[in-house]
């Protein structure tokens, strides 16, 4: 029962998830064509673009990761798993998520006081605290542990 409810919570996680990368390559693409069509057009390049598009990328990239990991994109040696017996099969395959779900939370734990230590510094053209560059380790950190 509360596997169920952990899976449909999770199911509609890495959906929304999903909605907000999507969004962000969409968001990531205007910003890089703004910074193209105004240092080739206007000859006034946007300083603020490159860095905004640093932090897109970053939290697009690790969300998607996070997604992929839930739902078994990532790479992984499932062909070795095959040619094992079923029983010892199952023992491996709960093993890798463990594995997995501690470098979730070693992501959170080294993320989080990554971000913390940065926290007081700024991006100084976004005015934005440099910790929001680790933010998104955090968050897939903890979404790969779900």
């Amino acid at each position: 029962m509360i596997f169920d409810l952990l899976t449909r919570f999770n199911a509609r996680l890495a959906r929304y998830c999903m909605y907000f990368v999507v969004a962000g390559v969409f968001l990531l693409v205007a910003v890089v064509a703004w910074q193209v069509f105004g240092r080739y057009v206007l000859n006034d390049t946007p300083t603020w673009a490159e860095s905004l598009a640093l932090v897109i990328v970053l939290y697009v990239t690790l969300l998607a990761a996070s997604v992929g990991v839930r739902d078994a994109g990532h790479i992984g040696m499932e062909s070795l798993l095959i040619l094992v017996p079923e029983k010892p099969r199952h023992m491996l395959e709960v093993v890798i998520h463990i594995l997995v779900a501690l470098f979730g939370g070693i992501m959170v734990w080294h993320g989080g006081l990554l971000a913390l230590s940065v926290a007081n510094y700024q991006i100084p053209i976004l005015h934005i605290s440099e910790g929001f560059n680790h933010l998104p380790l955090v968050l897939s950190g903890a979404l790969i542990v779900l």
